[in-house]
């Protein structure tokens, strides 16, 4: 099978999960500049959790670059990504519904944490489709930053019973660390061209 409708199914999903973030968010009741106070907390989940959907379109394109071929396990995987993301507008929403409450912050990093890990898990059926001399193993190697990631996640879920704005940092954190191009297979694809 082609990569073609795999890209563009998850394209669609992904730009469908953004449209329904957005939608979300509503329009103020006064018209001064404290009737956006009550939004502050629903906007800054809504920026997160945007930046968070961007990383991973942008990386899922990066990793179907050096795909040469989709098996029924990478359809799968990639499926079983698309689902945990699906869910990212649901806790968006109760996160910033409830100022970064403890239950739903935790939630929200359950979310991001089953996402990071159902991308590792489609990056390494793709690599095992492959073969030994997978690009895609090359280009990615030990993955610390991705391993570093979900730990991050994993730390930051109980700590949002402790105190809900470390999560949230830590969260914020993670963003940060992807919005620095992650240039691993881009490069390698210039070393090998």
């Amino acid at each position: 099978m082609g990569k073609t409708r795999l890209e563009a199914f998850s394209d669609g999903v992904i730009a469908i999960l953004i449209t329904i973030m957005v939608l979300e968010l509503k329009t103020p009741q006064g018209h001064d500049w404290a009737a956006m106070d009550f939004l502050s907390s629903k906007f800054c989940a809504y920026v997160l959790s945007f930046i968070f959907l961007g990383i991973y379109w942008n990386n899922h394109h990066h990793l179907f670059h050096v795909t040469e071929h989709v098996t029924g396990g990478i359809l799968w995987a990639n499926l079983h990504l698309l689902f945990w993301l699906s869910l990212v507008p649901f806790a968006t929403a109760w996160v910033g519904e409830t100022h970064v409450s403890p239950v739903p912050t935790a939630v929200y990093g359950i979310v991001l944490l089953l996402s990071g890990v159902a991308f590792t898990i489609l990056v390494r059926v793709i690599i095992a489709s492959q073969g030994a001399h997978s690009r895609l193993k090359a280009a990615v190697g030990h993955d610390h930053k991705g391993r570093l990631s979900v730990l991050m996640y994993a730390i930051a879920i109980p700590l949002a019973f402790v105190d809900p704005r470390i999560s949230a940092a830590i969260y914020f954190g993670v963003a940060l660390m992807w919005l620095i191009p992650d240039r691993r297979i881009e490069k390698h694809l210039h070393q090998s061209g």
